[in-house]
């Protein structure tokens, strides 16, 4: 009797399992180049990055980025990403891209080193060659209008996230805050992500934006570097 009572049990149980993993949602591919839901539009403000190497380094630093005419909102990377959490170096070693190609990004991306390190990372997941890639990038850039009142930034300000949040959604107003996110550091603002359909399109993007900065005030340095 108790083998036949553990017999069934037995049986119960492997039947529970099987139902369990058929309705279970199928679990996403991880770093498949190609697979991903969405990008992030990720633009840096380019004083606040150089501020930040100044203070790391010995040195003056080397970045073409801040030794030569100053940036304000620079393209840091595009980034495929899932619902929840994001691929990346989806190949290796990745294949290389040219010369030309960094060449013709930097205007919007102004550091050689910063072009390769974003395909090495984030490009290869994209599914795209080089070229395509880096052609989705100026296509998003596109997407996104700046805001005027940070265009040229003579002096330093201290503002709150959600003053950079509406200046952007003003600037936008397709733009919904369920799509933006505000970044920084310890201090001052890193970045503004902006997330976009694989067509460019603004979405929500709930696990982006539950990373964004919580501080009250963060400073944004000038662009001229006062």
């Amino acid at each position: 009797m108790l083998l036949v009572r553990h017999a069934v049990r037995t049986v119960l149980v492997l039947v529970s399992l099987v139902v369990l993993s058929v309705g279970a949602p199928a679990q996403q591919p991880r770093n498949e180049p190609g697979k991903f839901d969405f990008y992030v539009l990720a633009l840096s403000w380019s004083p606040s990055y150089c501020a930040s190497l100044q203070e790391r380094a010995t040195e003056r630093p080397t970045d073409p980025q801040c030794a030569g005419r100053p940036f304000g909102f620079v393209v840091h990377g595009l980034w495929p990403q899932y619902e929840r959490g994001f691929p990346s170096f989806c190949q290796k070693p990745a294949p290389r891209i040219g010369r030309s190609i960094a060449d013709n990004m930097l205007d919007l991306m102004p550091s050689p080193r910063l072009v390769y390190y974003e395909w090495n990372r984030h490009g290869t997941c994209s599914g795209l060659t080089a070229q395509d890639y880096f052609d989705a990038v100026r296509k998003a850039r596109a997407a996104v209008k700046l805001p005027a009142e940070f265009a040229g930034l003579a002096k330093p300000q201290m503002v709150t996230p959600a003053e950079v949040s509406a200046a952007f959604r003003k600037a936008n107003p397709a733009l919904p805050a369920g799509a933006l996110a505000v970044a920084c550091d310890t201090t001052r603002l890193t970045e503004v992500r902006v997330c976009l359909g694989k067509d460019f399109s603004f979405r929500d993007c709930p696990d982006v934006v539950s990373h964004a900065c919580s501080r009250d005030k963060i400073a944004m340095p000038a662009v001229s570097g006062g």
